[in-house]
C-alpha cells in the first residue's frame, strides 16, 4: 500500500510539473527587459516597437516582458550615447537610428550620404541586399544582435523663416542637426547654420525662434506638430534617408534559449515589416495624403523640379566624395552598384 501510495503521489507531482504555468522563465531571465526608442509610441518609430514587445509577450506567453522606453530616457535624452549603453548592458533592446549610431558605427552614414537614395526601392535595394547584409555583420562585430529593418523615413526641411528652392535659400539660417558630424558638413556646405541638439532639446529650441528649423520624417514633423512651433514652410527633397534597426544586447541574447531567439527574431522582422508599412502611409507617390494633411494646417509644401533638387545635388557633391572615403568605398560603391540595379 506504501508503495502504491508513493507511485500515485509522484504521479500527481509528474502531472502537476507538466501543468505548470508555460510562463516560468529560466532562472537567468530578467523579469523585465528594457527597449529604447527616442520618440514616443504614437510615432510609426515607436509603434514598431510595440508591435515587436507585443508580439514577444504573446509569442514567449511572458517569459520576455518588454518595457519601452521612450525619449531614450535611459541615456538622459541623448541619442548618441544610446549604441554605447546597448553594448554595455545599460539598455536591453532598442529600436534605433542609423544616424544616431553613426558616430560609433561609421559605416552607418552611408544613408546619410546626400542624396544616394533616389526611391523607396532605392532604400529597399540596400536594407535587403548585399549591403544591409555587411552592415548587420559590422554591429555584431559591435556587440550587438541586430534582427531586422525598420524605417524612419526620408528627412525632409521646414523653418520659419521662408520658402527653400535653392541653396541660396539656406544662408544663414540656424537650423537643428542629429548628432552626426555629416549633417554639419552637409548644411556647411549649403551655407546654413548647423546647430545639433537632441531631439528632446530640439522642440523648445524651435518654439523659443533659438533655431529657425529642422530635418525630419514628415511623420515626425506631424507627429510632434511642429506646425505650431513656427514650422511653416516645408520643402520636400528626399536628401538622406533613415532606416532604423531592430537590435538586442549580444549578453541577453546569448542568456535566452534558441526557442526563445527564434520567437524574438521573427517577432522584429514581423515589426519591422509593419512598421515599415505604418512609416510609408501618406508620404508616397501613390499616396499623398499626408502632405494634404500638412498643407489643411496652413504650411507652404514646397516639392522641387529636377533643376532646383540637381543644384542641391551639385553643392553637396564635395561633401559626399569626402564621407565616401570615410565609410568605405566599397560599401558605397556596392550600395550604388544596388541602387542602379534596383527593381522600380
Amino acid at each position: 500500500m506504501k508503495i502504491r501510495a508513493l507511485l500515485g503521489a509522484l504521479a500527481c507531482s509528474v502531472a502537476a510539473l507538466a501543468m505548470a504555468p508555460a510562463a516560468q522563465a529560466a532562472p537567468n531571465y530578467k523579469s523585465e527587459y528594457k527597449l529604447s526608442i527616442v520618440v514616443g509610441t504614437t510615432f510609426p518609430w515607436g509603434q514598431g516597437a510595440q508591435i515587436w514587445s507585443d508580439l514577444v509577450r504573446e509569442r514567449t506567453d511572458g517569459r520576455i516582458n518588454i518595457k519601452i522606453y521612450p525619449g531614450t530616457s535611459l541615456v538622459q535624452g541623448d541619442q548618441t550615447r544610446e549604441f554605447n549603453a546597448i553594448r554595455q548592458g545599460v539598455i536591453d533592446m532598442a529600436v534605433g537610428s542609423t544616424i544616431n549610431w553613426s558616430p560609433q558605427i561609421k559605416e552607418l552614414n552611408l544613408f546619410s550620404l546626400p542624396f544616394l537614395m533616389p526611391d523607396y526601392a532605392a532604400i529597399d535595394a540596400l536594407i535587403h541586399g548585399e549591403v544591409g547584409k555587411r552592415l548587420f555583420e559590422r554591429l555584431e562585430k559591435a556587440g550587438v544582435v541586430p534582427l531586422a529593418w525598420g524605417e524612419n523615413g526620408y528627412r525632409q526641411l521646414s523653418n520659419s523663416k521662408h520658402e527653400i528652392k535653392e541653396p541660396a535659400d539656406l544662408k544663414g539660417l540656424k537650423l537643428r542637426v542629429v548628432g552626426s558630424p555629416l549633417y554639419i558638413d552637409i548644411y556647411t556646405a549649403l551655407g546654413a547654420n548647423p546647430t545639433q541638439m537632441s531631439w528632446a532639446d530640439a522642440q523648445p529650441a524651435l518654439a523659443s525662434g533659438a533655431v529657425d528649423g529642422q530635418e525630419n520624417p514628415l511623420s515626425i514633423y506631424t507627429g510632434a506638430k511642429l506646425h505650431n512651433v513656427g514650422q511653416k514652410y516645408l520643402t520636400l527633397w528626399n536628401y538622406v534617408a533613415d532606416p532604423l534597426i531592430f537590435v538586442v544586447n549580444k549578453q541577453v541574447w546569448e542568456s535566452w534559449t534558441e526557442e526563445d531567439r527564434k520567437i524574438v527574431r521573427e517577432a522584429a522582422i514581423e515589426a519591422a515589416e509593419r512598421e515599415i508599412v505604418i512609416a510609408r502611409k501618406g508620404v508616397t507617390p501613390e499616396d499623398s495624403s499626408l502632405l494634404k494633411e500638412i498643407e489643411g494646417l496652413g504650411v507652404t509644401v514646397t516639392p522641387l523640379t529636377p533643376e532646383q533638387h540637381q543644384a542641391f545635388v551639385d553643392a553637396t557633391k564635395e561633401v559626399f566624395e569626402k564621407w565616401k572615403k570615410t565609410i568605405g568605398e566599397d560599401l558605397v560603391e556596392q550600395a550604388q552598384k544596388d541602387i542602379e540595379n534596383r527593381k522600380k
